[in-house]
């Protein structure tokens, strides 16, 4: 029954967004030692930074989905769809490395759009290539901590990691109220399509603009609101969190150790 419970959270959004903290709280892997995590996944994305490898990264992209999606049973189709920002951004932004602009022809493939040439070669494709790869498997070292850690207990590590209070808090903060402004954008929208708010370009424009308006006084409205919660229950300047101690297992330490390993003699093998 808890099963199809976890299932129906992930799944069903009801046109009202969603937290990643969902992901995190019905992830199989939530009752592992949040320090464990988190530091697996700082130390996996330096290692995909430093190493500099495509095998390298494709180890790692791979070990990250395996303990995602298979350990900690997110759907795989949600966990694609998660990652599918990061990686319009991770093209978008690599895609310029690939190709460049030349009034003449040059390069070992080339095309005329009418007033320069575009062109590109196997080295820059190579190039762009891994480096998406890179960016790839850093992103999906952090993935997999945010998916299965809940923002509590990661700011709860940061804390014993001895990071400015002030940073974790206000960290904590802007996490939280992103979601809170997501949910109420949400509810806009379906309700201006409610009333064919985007029947047409043109009355899309106007509602778009007049979500964005009301999102800047409904946000403040918020940030009231929820100061004011946050005095009424004694708020003195900290935030405290509920702090739930757990263990970390001996096979958890020797198997990431061995993966770590693995993957410097991968680098070392291939470089």
């Amino acid at each position: 029954m808890e099963k199809v419970v976890n299932k129906h959270k992930i799944r069903h959004k009801h046109g009202e967004g969603y937290s990643i903290d969902f992901y995190a709280y019905a992830s199989k892997i939530r009752h592992w030692n949040a320090s464990f995590k988190v530091y697996l996944s700082v130390l996996t994305l330096i290692l995909c930074i430093a190493l500099d490898n495509p095998y390298v990264s494709v180890g790692v992209i791979i070990a990250m989905a395996y303990i995602t999606v298979v350990k900690g049973e997110i759907p795989l189709n949600e966990y694609l769809s998660i990652l599918s920002i990061p990686i319009t951004f991770i093209l978008l932004s690599t895609f310029t490395i690939a190709i460049d602009f030349s009034k003449q022809a040059v390069g070992e493939y080339n095309l005329y759009i009418g007033f320069c040439y575009v062109f590109t070669s196997t080295v820059q494709i190579k190039k762009m290539t891994f480096l998406i790869l890179k960016i790839f498997a850093a992103t999906s070292a952090l993935q997999m901590m945010t998916l299965s850690t809940p923002s509590s207990e990661i700011i709860y590590v940061l804390r014993k990691a001895y990071v400015p209070k002030i940073i974790v808090e206000l960290m904590s903060l802007i996490y939280r109220y992103i979601f809170i402004l997501m949910d109420v954008s949400t509810k806009m929208k379906n309700s201006a399509k409610s009333r064919q708010g985007y029947c047409d370009f043109k009355t899309s424009c106007y509602t778009f603009g007049s979500i964005a308006s009301n999102m800047l006084i409904v946000s403040l409205k918020k940030a009231n609101a929820y100061y004011d919660a946050m005095e009424a229950r004694c708020y003195d300047g900290e935030l405290v969190f509920l702090e739930e101690d757990k263990n970390i297992e001996v096979k958890h330490i020797v198997i990431a150790s061995v993966f770590i390993i693995f993957l410097i003699l991968l680098w070392s093998l291939t470089k």
